[in-house]
């Protein structure tokens, strides 16, 4: 998945690294009891999985219920590496030298820190040469400028037609105050982005076709409010990187740990639920990413 693996690049980044990606896929039976089964690891990966081999890393950054797999497997093969989970490995962290998990989680214990969101590849720096590079692409839509990033359907949710024109309807409620820089992902569905894209054409919106490079950074950057869909932690963290008002568009389902994070950053008022009407309101933008790193910096002595 795209968000869990920029959570280890992020990561990495911020270190000052460049990370050799290493994309995991298992067989059965680990495939559906991982990470409850850790024997017999040396043949738990699948043919097309990312080969796991010597030189062993000094640091591997780890995330997503497959990867604890490879992170055991890793951990006997090599003491030097210093192993990190990203994300609750549902197992003892115990199996780990660091687990860092957003508040929502439940993981806790000596080698465990919390953050508010997901680590990502937001930084300062970043915005403000996004800032500079897709500054003249939404330079003619008027002012203040809104982000909308649609996720869509996923295990917990479901972006039925309903809740797409829902949100058509309460993003033309401000679109004559605003412009608009909408981007939609591939879960949203063709029915339901063409709904969005019908209802919301014409002067003042920039929406995305996918193709040429992706303004996802620009979007960010350029933006006065963001509107993220509930679907997704690293979206809003994302979005809470930047310290500007986050607001979240509703879809249909849930599940109980998604729904405590989006609650939890509710009651931390850090987000507002999307009616179709905009706000302002501060925060402490997200640091999650540097509370990660600086506890890695310091447990490596490096």
């Amino acid at each position: 998945m795209a968000g869990t693996e920029n959570q280890c690049i992020g990561v990495a980044e911020a270190l000052g690294l460049e990370a050799v990606i290493k994309r995991v896929k298992l067989k059965f039976p680990w495939k559906q009891l991982s990470p409850m089964l850790r024997i017999g690891l040396k043949h738990a990966f699948a043919e097309d999985s990312s080969p796991l081999a010597p030189p062993w890393p000094d640091l591997l950054i780890a995330s997503g219920r497959k990867s604890i797999a490879a992170s055991l497997y890793i951990g006997k093969k090599s003491r030097k590496t210093f192993r990190v989970q990203l994300q609750d490995p549902r197992i003892d962290p115990k199996y780990f030298d660091l687990v860092a998990v957003p508040q929502h989680d439940p993981a806790r214990g000596k080698n465990v820190i919390v953050t508010v969101g997901a680590p990502n590849r937001i930084t300062p720096e970043k915005l403000e040469y996004a800032a500079k590079l897709w500054g003249d692409k939404f330079k003619d839509l008027p002012k203040p400028r809104v982000a909308v990033l649609i996720g869509g359907t996923s295990k917990a949710h479901d972006m039925t037609p309903e809740n797409t024109s829902r949100l058509a309807e309460q993003l033309l409620a401000i679109k004559n105050k605003c412009g608009l820089m909408i981007t939609a992902s591939r879960r949203t569905g063709e029915d339901n982005t063409k709904t969005l894209r019908d209802k919301l054409g014409g002067d003042g919106v920039f929406f995305w076709d996918g193709q040429g490079d992706n303004p996802y950074f620009g979007l960010l950057a350029c933006a006065d409010y963001i509107i993220v869909t509930e679907d997704s932690v690293s979206m809003a963290s994302e979005a809470l990187t930047t310290g500007k008002p986050v607001y979240i568009a509703a879809l249909d389902g849930g599940a109980r740990r998604l729904d405590l994070f989006q609650r939890m950053l509710r009651e931390q008022g850090y987000t507002r639920p999307f009616t179709g009407v905009l706000e302002n309101w501060s925060y402490a933008p997200l640091q999650d990413m540097k509370k990660i790193t600086d506890e890695i910096k310091k447990r490596m002595k490096i």
